[in-house]
């Protein structure tokens, strides 16, 4: 049990993946849970990445992703509790379940496999035709029982064990051989992608510092330490400031790239999720929830959207780079989406639809109305 109240029962399933209860401090569970009876094919093998030469990045080859669930019905579900008609992921009723993603982009291999990559520096050479095993972890993380939703739609207290949850992975995968970076997300509606309406989100821990943290850790070398701490006194002092409480603040960025984007921040040096207060966690799992809630009252229906928690490396940039979420939606009109078309998909080069001040205002319209119906 957490200083929070929240309680973490730790179990496998019938092919000997983690699966992991979190129980909200106010359960009315019990705290046994039913075994995994289901007879299951063995796990698929490591996928293996392959270097671009173009750009030195690495893509994942995981074709057994091809063959995951798309879009099944509500009592086909398989991130909802089991029952004999719908043998699912989980085997019993759960607050929030976490558990190792039977087809994952990373894992289950970890360092020290047959072809993972020996160093970090190793991945950092640039070569025609190499290649490596995609070791890591991906692990799903199911935010209620309930067939449809997203995280908005969670009460604060399952919100608040949702983000205990985040922590207590963030430190288990950071310690996994191999890992250098986690990233929980949360992937909402048919227009992003999604392929399960189960309000969910995922964990990815990668064998690589990403992309975009590699660009950061680059920005941090040229502008200096304290880049965080100057880029939320700068937002904090303009008109695009979305919500603040005494621990966070919501904002639209000055280079918003998207129709709606908002980047929050803590307000002190938190590498990731692991390194919270539990009187940030508490006041997040309030803040975070207004924030989504305002931003569905944009429009008549949900709105899509990733909302992307990007956190330190696990062995660099530990004092530089600060957790911070990042969510993205391309809907810029109630029935229009912005599409990445030539010069984003192509060359990288975002041209943007709306000021960041008019979609702050915007989005605080969306929270005035939250307000109002109260």
């Amino acid at each position: 049990m957490t200083t929070s109240g929240i309680v973490k029962r730790a179990t496998t399933l019938a092919d000997g993946r983690e699966l992991i209860y979190f129980d909200d401090a106010d359960t009315t569970l019990p705290p046994e849970r039913k075994a995994d009876a289901r007879t299951l094919d063995p796990r698929p093998a490591t996928a293996v990445m392959r270097q671009d030469v173009l750009t030195g990045e690495w893509i994942s080859v995981a074709a057994a992703r091809q063959n995951r669930v798309f879009l099944p019905p509500a009592d086909q579900d398989p991130l909802a509790p089991a029952t004999a008609a719908n043998p699912s992921e989980i085997p019993d009723q759960y607050d929030v379940a976490v558990f190792e993603n039977r087809s994952p982009s990373f894992g289950p291999d970890l360092a020290g496999a047959d072809g993972a990559p020996p160093s970090l520096a190793a991945l950092g050479e640039i070569d025609l035709g190499r290649r490596y095993t995609s070791v890591g972890r991906c692990e799903v993380v199911c935010f209620s029982p309930a067939t449809t939703g997203s995280f908005g739609t969670q009460t604060p207290s399952r919100a608040r064990t949702v983000i205990e949850a985040w922590a207590d992975r963030t430190a288990a995968l950071s310690a996994l051989p191999g890992v250098q970076q986690v990233f929980p997300f949360e992937n909402r509606g048919e227009e992003i992608g999604v392929t399960l309406h189960h309000p969910h989100g995922q964990i990815y821990s990668y064998p690589y510092i990403t992309p975009k943290t590699t660009r950061l850790l680059a920005s941090i070398e040229r502008v200096g330490p304290d880049l965080f701490q100057r880029i939320l006194d700068f937002e904090r002092g303009s008109e695009r400031v979305i919500l603040s409480g005494e621990h966070w603040t919501a904002f639209v960025p000055f280079a918003a790239r998207w129709p709606i984007e908002v980047h929050m921040l803590p307000h002190r040096q938190v590498p990731d999720f692991a390194a919270t207060s539990d009187a940030e966690r508490d006041e997040l799992s309030t803040l975070y929830l207004r924030l989504l809630r305002g931003i569905d009252m944009l429009y008549d229906t949900p709105t899509p959207y990733i909302a992307a928690w990007h956190q330190a490396p696990v062995n660099v940039g530990r004092d530089t780079v600060r957790l911070m979420l990042q969510l993205t939606s391309p809907r810029r009109a109630a029935t229009k989406l912005k599409y990445l078309a030539g010069s984003e998909t192509a060359m990288g080069a975002f041209i943007g639809d709306v000021t960041p001040e008019a979609s702050a205002a915007f989005i605080r319209e969306g929270l005035a109305r939250l307000d109002q119906e109260q």
